[in-house]
């Protein structure tokens, strides 16, 4: 081993949600994770537009950088700006010198148009040749109908589609519902309630510190025979923090494990977007090994190639003024939480 590895790959991201951080508090206390959803995120996602979108964009892809991180699977929820939204997010992210691969997660909760606004705004990115997938919300915000209209665009394209499977017990239900429509290239998002004997194919996406923020339990998904990635729901793209809180949550199980299986899932990441195992992270420990950083704090980029370009170095990018993206960030971020 040595200091050197690969970019990181973040395989569940929510890049509209950078801006949240400080945001007004909810009208009412949650309780549970539906409330959670309809006070905090449901009336955050509904409040942005398309230019908060790409600052929030810019700076998750930013802080990406910071961790190692060069490659994002991005899921995008924004009802009232969905057309275009996924070109701004690749536009932002290939400002930066990050890897994004995005889709819109279409929902009916604000109606039927919503999900086929959604649908298409899918459609057209893939048609022009975007890097992206279909997302689907979960099943739990859309009809049946919807879910094979997902699925089958998604196979149109020979793409995979990223939902949420099973994140609260709202959506206990998903595999009756995605019963037949999934295989190997579809992204199953938290499946912290999903049993351990199904017939849902693809790869599962853990994201260890979203599930204790939202209350909805452990996941455990050294359960699952899926291939297992790991991501962060939208609490930044730091993969090494993501490693080791999976390792440790994992531990709390399973005193018998060691850190190899979470870092095995953090590994799976390069086969969800294999240009990101082209890309160099330069770190500042010695050496890169599971056994070490499971166990050593503060550990961080030198430098970072993506597809042998330098975009981070010396403790900064080299494309875009970081500073000024941070300072429109807090612009933007003033404007999104004035109308919440």
């Amino acid at each position: 081993m040595s200091n050197v590895t690969p970019g990181l790959v973040c395989a569940h991201h929510h890049l509209y949600s950078e801006l949240a951080r400080g945001m007004p508090a909810p009208p009412e206390v949650a309780t549970n994770f539906q409330g959670i959803l309809e006070q905090v995120w449901w009336r955050l996602d509904s409040a942005l537009d398309l230019e908060m979108l790409e600052w929030s964009a810019k700076l998750g892809a930013l802080e990406a950088l910071e961790s190692g991180t060069t490659a994002i699977i991005d899921h995008n929820e924004t009802p009232n700006a969905i057309e275009g939204s996924l070109s701004v997010i690749a536009d932002a992210c290939a400002e930066v010198g990050v890897r994004v691969v995005t889709a819109y997660g279409i929902s009916e909760r604000n109606g039927a148009d919503g999900a086929a606004r959604g649908l298409e705004e899918n459609r057209r990115f893939l048609a022009e040749g975007g890097n992206g997938l279909v997302g689907v919300h979960a099943a739990f915000t859309c009809s049946d109908e919807s879910l094979a209209a997902a699925a089958a665009l998604a196979d149109e394209f020979d793409v995979g589609v990223h939902i949420h499977v099973a994140e609260g017990p709202g959506d206990v239900d998903a595999p009756e519902r995605l019963a037949g429509l999934t295989n190997d290239k579809w992204l199953l998002s938290h499946c912290v309630y999903l049993p351990t004997e199904h017939d849902l194919r693809g790869t599962i996406l853990h994201n260890p510190m979203s599930n204790l923020n939202n209350g909805v339990g452990y996941a455990n998904p050294a359960r699952f025979s899926n291939p297992v990635a790991l991501g962060t729901d939208g609490i930044g793209a730091n993969m090494i923090e993501s490693f080791r809180l999976a390792y440790v949550m994992q531990r709390s199980v399973d005193v018998t494990v060691g850190p190899d299986p979470a870092w095995s899932w953090l590994e799976t990441g390069w086969d969800l977007v294999p240009e990101a195992r082209n890309d160099e992270v330069v770190w500042s420990y010695d050496p890169m090994d599971p056994w070490h950083i499971a166990f050593t704090s503060g550990i961080h980029p030198l430098k970072v190639k993506v597809d042998g370009d330098v975009v981070f170095a010396r403790g900064t990018t080299t494309r875009v003024d970081a500073d000024e993206i941070r300072a429109k960030a807090r612009e933007q971020a003033a404007r999104l939480h004035a109308r919440l």
